[in-house]
């Protein structure tokens, strides 16, 4: 295949934009095109955990976060270097354990995390007391890992779209492909892509989220009951999110996101009496495997997939533009097994 030094990146969101910014840093001549905004869809919310999943039972999909994930404190100094600052900071995660077997389970997981994680990061039993902003623990006892981050999503794809404007590239509402095309459109992509495959490769997924006015300081983030609770450095919290496959209106919150701030509640009681600011809501491109769904479009020469993030898209952002930049500035594929695109199909 040969090498581009032009890409034009469809798609203002957060594996577009990490895309956008991974191959503007290599020199490569770059245009984001998005006609609503950038942020406009799913990577607009507000939770912004850069979470790992647990380190037992390890795959290309783990190992793969697990790089991007440590390789985000140099990645997004370099944007806050050239734009605004997104608030990321890699403070740990604490998860309340509620029975004895959840305290064992979780002893047995940081042998795992030994293994697979090294020195890089650690995952321990510690004692609930131990941490200011703490959920309530039956056991008193939580796991905390100091390898989960936060970082605020919109202010995350702000500062990347001002970086990639101060190494020369464009972001425009409209203009013709040229160079490489990467498509990283979000759920409407995927249903695009189900279209011109004739098959389903993935769908959207509605989410659920809210912002609420407390400052706990520099704290890990909590994660009980399926909730994500992330404090974030501009004085509110993060609750999140709903998981939602049917649903009549894409952008709208109800009753499922004021169940979900009154478990956060009762999860956390600092957040008690803590004021809602902002309610959000919006879909979420899950591709058939979960995984991201990365690599050359079957079919189209020069044009490429980004897509599939799901819940964990800013957590593999990092590595997820520095693959698409391997393959399309380097010629060099660097995309694991699960993520390519015809692993979809």
């Amino acid at each position: 295949m040969a090498r581009a030094d032009r890409i034009t990146v469809r798609g203002g969101g957060i594996f577009g934009l990490a895309c956008a910014y991974s191959g503007a840093i290599r020199g490569a001549q770059v245009t984001v095109v998005d006609p609503r905004r950038i942020g406009a869809g799913a990577s607009g919310g507000t939770v912004g955990a850069l979470a790992p999943h647990v380190p037992e039972q390890w795959n290309p999909k783990k190992q793969f976060q697990l790089e991007s994930l440590l390789m985000a404190a140099d990645f997004w100094a370099g944007v806050v270097r050239l734009g605004s600052d997104p608030g990321y900071a890699r403070l740990g995660r604490i998860q309340p354990l509620a029975d004895a077997d959840q305290v064992a389970r979780a002893h047995a997981r940081a042998a795992g995390a030994r293994d697979h994680w090294g020195d890089a990061a650690v995952w321990r039993v510690a004692e609930a007391a131990e941490f200011p902003f703490a959920p309530v623990s039956p056991t008193g006892f939580v796991v905390h890992d100091s390898l989960t981050a936060r970082i605020a999503p919109r202010a995350a794809c702000a500062a990347l779209a001002q970086a990639v404007i101060a190494l020369g590239g464009q972001i425009v509402p409209d203009a013709p492909d040229e160079g490489a095309v990467i498509h990283a459109t979000g759920h409407e992509g995927l249903a695009d892509l189900s279209r011109a495959f004739g098959r389903p490769v993935g769908n959207g997924v509605k989410g659920q989220s809210a912002l609420l006015r407390l400052d706990p300081g520099a704290v890990p983030q909590v994660y009980a009951d399926g909730v994500h609770i992330v404090p974030h450095a501009d004085g509110t919290v993060a609750i999140g999110s709903t998981s939602e496959r049917d649903f009549a209106t894409p952008d709208s919150t109800d009753a499922q996101l004021d169940a979900l701030i009154a478990r956060a509640r009762a999860i956390c009681p600092a957040l008690a009496e803590a004021p809602v600011t902002n309610r959000w809501a919006g879909v979420r491109p899950r591709a058939r495997t979960r995984a991201p769904m990365l690599g050359p479009w079957p079919g189209r020469p020069g044009h490429f997939i980004a897509n599939g993030g799901f819940k964990i898209g800013f957590g593999m952002a990092p590595k997820v533009g520095a693959v698409m930049a391997d393959l399309i500035l380097e010629d060099r594929d660097a995309i694991p097994a699960g993520f390519r695109v015809e692993d979809n199909l």
